[in-house]
C-alpha cells in the first residue's frame, strides 16, 4: 500500500490523494483545484490515471471537486462515490466551476454534467460499500459524518491482503475537512473507531477557535458597531457552509433583540445565487442539521429564510444594489462570494467600498495565500491598498476577523479526533495546511501520542 499526494500538500488547495492498493488497483480521494499562490494554469490531470478504480469525494468545496472535469476528460470512467447530500450539491459546484473558469459553451457544459452524473454513485453514512479492485487485494469503505459542510465525509478504507481474514485488514482513515465543534447547523465529527494510517487535514493546526458564544457575542458587537455610522459590512463567505452558518447565527440575533431594537429593521442581504442555490439544498436535507436547529424548525422558526434577509439573482440587481447602497446611508449586511475574494460578486462592492470610511469587512474564514482576502486582511490594519481589476483601491474600511466561524477543526479538534479513537493509527501524514499550521500539529500529536506512532507531513 502506497499513498500518492496530487495537491494539498504545499498549502489547503487542491486536495487530491492516491491510495494505490496494488499495481492494479489505486483510489482517489478527492480531485479539487489549486486557489491563491497554489494555483496553475494548467489544469490537465498530471498523473497516471490507468490504475484508478473509484473517486471518493469527501466533500463539495471547489478544492477539493475542482478538477473533477479535467479528470473526466482524461477518460475517467470510473464510479465517483459520495454522501447522498453531497451528491446533490456536486453537479451545481462543477456547472458553476465550468461557467467561471473554463467554458461558456453550454453543449460543453451540459456533456461534462452528463458523464458526471452517470458515474455519481450515492453512498449513505455509516455503511460499508465495495470499491472495484483488482489483484488479490479487496477493499471496501465506509463515508463518517465529518461536520464541515452539508454533506461532508471522513472516509474510512478498510484494505484485505490475502489470506483475507479481518485481522489481516489494514484501515486507512481520509480526514477530508473536519468541522469545529458547536458550528451551526450540523453536529461536531465523532472519531472513527480505529485507524492503522491516518491522512488529516491541518488548516487550523497552529491555533484554537473562539467558543461559539465568544464569536457569537463578537459577531453581534462588530455589526453593531459597523451600522452605527449607517455604513454597509461587507461579508465574504463561501456559497456552501459559511453563508448558512452565518445566515442561522444573524437569524438568532436578530430573534432575540429586543422588539424595538435596529436588529430588527437591519437589511441582510444575500447577494450570490449559488449560495441561495445551496441554501436551499441546505432547507432540502433538513434531517442531517443538528438538534437545536432542528427544534427552532419545530418551533415555527425559519433559520436560512428570515423576514428581513433579501436575495439578489441576476447581475442587473446586483448592480442596482450596489449603486443604490453607495448613494443612500443605509446600513446593510451583505454577504456574497467567494470566500476568499478571489471572484464572485465580493469582489465588485470592495471595489466600490473599501475606500469608505464607514465601510466594515468581516471575514469569518480561511484566507489562502496569495489571495486577495489575505492581502486586505494583511494590509487593511495599515491603511494601505489592494490591487482589484488592475486598479490600486486604498482601504480605508475597518477589517474584521472573527476566526471562531471557520467551518474546520482546530488544533484541539484535531487532537481529539486521533485520541478519541479507541486503536490509536500507527502512521499519521498530515496534509491541507500552511507549514506552520502542519509543523505545530505534527510536533502536537508527537507530544500527546510518543515514539509509537509515525507522523510525518505529507509531500508531492
Amino acid at each position: 500500500m502506497k499513498i500518492l499526494h496530487h495537491g494539498a500538500v504545499n498549502g489547503v488547495t487542491g486536495s487530491c490523494h492516491q491510495l494505490i492498493i496494488n499495481d492494479q488497483s489505486s483510489f482517489l480521494i478527492d480531485c479539487g483545484l489549486f486557489q491563491g499562490e497554489d494555483s496553475v494554469d494548467d489544469l490537465s490531470i498530471e498523473f497516471n490515471i490507468d490504475t484508478v478504480r473509484a473517486l471518493i469525494v469527501t466533500h463539495c468545496h471547489i478544492d477539493h471537486v475542482g478538477r473533477i472535469p479535467y479528470l473526466l476528460m482524461a477518460g475517467f470512467k470510473g464510479p465517483i462515490f459520495t454522501s447522498v447530500a453531497s451528491a446533490s450539491l456536486l453537479p451545481l459546484v462543477i456547472e458553476d466551476a465550468l461557467k467561471v473558469g473554463v467554458t461558456r459553451d453550454q453543449k460543453i457544459i451540459d456533456t461534462c454534467l452528463r458523464l458526471l452524473k452517470q458515474q455519481i454513485i450515492e453512498v449513505d453514512f455509516k455503511t460499508w460499500f465495495d470499491l472495484p479492485c483488482k489483484g488479490e487485494h479487496t477493499a471496501k469503505a465506509r463515508l463518517q459524518r465529518a461536520g464541515h459542510i452539508l454533506g461532508s465525509a471522513y472516509v474510512e478504507i478498510d484494505i484485505g491482503t490475502p489470506p483475507h481474514k479481518a485481522n489481516n485488514n489494514h484501515r486507512v482513515v481520509f480526514s477530508g475537512d473536519l468541522g469545529a465543534p458547536y458550528t451551526p447547523l450540523l453536529p461536531a465529527p465523532k472519531a472513527p473507531y480505529k485507524a492503522d494510517t491516518l491522512v488529516i487535514e491541518s488548516t487550523y493546526g497552529d491555533k484554537n477557535h473562539q467558543g461559539r458564544k465568544q464569536r457569537t457575542q463578537t459577531l453581534k458587537n462588530v455589526i453593531e458597531r459597523a451600522v452605527a455610522d449607517n455604513g454597509v459590512v461587507l461579508v465574504p463567505a463561501f456559497s456552501i457552509g459559511r453563508t448558512q452558518e452565518l445566515l442561522y447565527e444573524l437569524e438568532q440575533l436578530i430573534h432575540a433583540s429586543a422588539k424595538n431594537s435596529p436588529w430588527r429593521t437591519i437589511q441582510v442581504i444575500l447577494d450570490s445565487p449559488m449560495a441561495a442555490n445551496f441554501t436551499q439544498q441546505y432547507r432540502k436535507f433538513k434531517y442531517l442539521w443538528d438538534e437545536e436547529a432542528k427544534q427552532k424548525v419545530a418551533k415555527g422558526r425559519h433559520p436560512l429564510d428570515f423576514e428581513n434577509l433579501t436575495t439578489i439573482n441576476t447581475h442587473s440587481e446586483h448592480l442596482a444594489l450596489i449603486n443604490y447602497l453607495a448613494t443612500r446611508q443605509t446600513p446593510a449586511i451583505i454577504l456574497a462570494a467567494s470566500g476568499m475574494c478571489t471572484g464572485g460578486r465580493i469582489v465588485n462592492y470592495l471595489e466600490r467600498f473599501l475606500t469608505d470610511e464607514t465601510t466594515d469587512v468581516l471575514f469569518v474564514g480561511y484566507q489562502g495565500r496569495g489571495t486577495l482576502g489575505r492581502d486586505i486582511q494583511a494590509y487593511g490594519p495599515k491603511n494601505g491598498y489592494v490591487l482589484i481589476n488592475n486598479t490600486r483601491v486604498n482601504i480605508n474600511a475597518k477589517i474584521h476577523t472573527i476566526s471562531g466561524y471557520s467551518a474546520h477543526a482546530d488544533q484541539a479538534g484535531l487532537i481529539k479526533f486521533v485520541t478519541g479513537m479507541r486503536k490509536k493509527p500507527r502512521h499519521i501524514k498530515i496534509v491541507h495546511g500552511d507549514d506552520d499550521a502542519k509543523n505545530a500539529l505534527a510536533t502536537k500529536y508527537r507530544e500527546v501520542l510518543g515514539n509509537e506512532v509515525k507522523v510525518e507531513i505529507g509531500k508531492g
